[in-house]
């Protein structure tokens, strides 16, 4: 049994303690606010055996085994690094942080001390990826040629999401999930790179649009907005056929196209508790393992990602 120690009590830390509290091999030890009363409000909901009114506090407790940091983007740096000179592994929510410059110095560190550090970004963990290789090296829709995907949320009644400061808009919180489909089902370097986003009246990227052109000659644009409800797809397309992604973050299935609508084959992944339970796997596989980094997300592919947002950035004049 492993245990887990989640920082910041929130929404994602609330989902993070479901999935967990549905586990059978790991399970929740300990919950860390700012608050002793949002601590223990949370614990008491979810049953966790141990509540913290800092994050101090639970980063000394000698039973956890890996710490899950679900607060702000703003927030990751010095929770990360706070965690990694206690000595404690650590599973940081996405984006893991708000820049490049952070990122780098947060990996230097974790290997400097020797304590494993992954990006928390789901889908990556998730056994669709690998079914998707399948489809892809079946043939059946031919050599991939273009990739397309959305996700819009109107989140913008978020503090999170308004404010520069803890890292808002839409990049950070949902284009970082574009970038890394376009990355897990495309990892030919991009050649060039075209952007343009609309921003809000509190500055931060409302909306935008990505469009690479990758190395080997793969197309891939994706839109991103945190103030409007999109379809949240994904399509992978080929030479003779195309794949469609029913959810981008989640998908319940696969559908496999060779005609414009006509569905030839529907994959089917398997149940879930909520997605989440991949990532702490395999976190706890490459601990097991003696790792300081976790397969599906390694180091070298967070700081590539989050170079590629701070370059975005600098195009939209953030």
């Amino acid at each position: 049994m492993m245990n887990i120690g989640i920082i910041g009590a929130g929404h994602i830390a609330e989902k993070a303690a479901r999935t967990l509290n549905g586990m059978d091999d790991m399970r929740c030890l300990a919950i860390g606010s700012r608050s002793q009363g949002k601590a223990q409000a949370f614990a008491e909901r979810f049953g966790i055996p141990r509540a913290y009114g800092s994050y101090e506090a639970l980063l000394q407790d000698p039973d956890i085994g890996l710490v899950y940091i679900a607060t702000p983007h703003s927030c990751h740096f010095e929770n990360a690094k706070d965690a990694i000179l206690a000595g404690k592994p650590c599973l940081v929510e996405k984006s893991f942080m708000m820049n490049a410059v952070e990122t780098a110095a947060i990996l230097a560190l974790a290997r400097e001390k020797g304590v494993f550090v992954a990006e928390a970004i789901w889908p990556r963990y998730m056994p669709v990826r690998e079914k998707v290789r399948e489809v892809i090296a079946s043939g059946v829709i031919g050599k991939p040629v273009m990739l397309t995907a959305s996700l819009a949320y109107n989140v913008s009644d978020k503090e999170r999401i308004l404010r520069p400061e803890m890292g808002g808009g839409a990049l950070l919180d949902l284009g970082v999930y574009l970038l890394n489909f376009v990355r897990m089902y495309c990892d030919s370097p991009i050649r060039d790179l075209s952007t343009s986003c609309i921003r809000s009246a509190t500055g931060v990227d409302a909306s935008e649009v990505i469009t690479c052109i990758h190395e080997d000659g793969t197309l891939s644009t994706v839109q991103a907005s945190a103030f409007s409800q999109g379809a949240n797809e994904g399509v992978i397309a080929g030479t003779t056929g195309y794949l469609v992604f029913d959810d981008l973050i989640n998908p319940t299935s696969l559908r496999i196209c060779r005609k414009r609508h006509i569905v030839e084959r529907v994959v089917e992944l398997p149940p879930q508790i909520t997605g989440f339970e991949y990532q702490f796997r395999a976190c706890a596989d490459a601990l097991r393992a003696g790792a300081l980094e976790a397969p599906q997300m390694p180091h070298a592919e967070i700081l590539y990602v989050m170079h590629l947002m701070d370059r975005l950035r600098a195009e939209w004049g953030l």
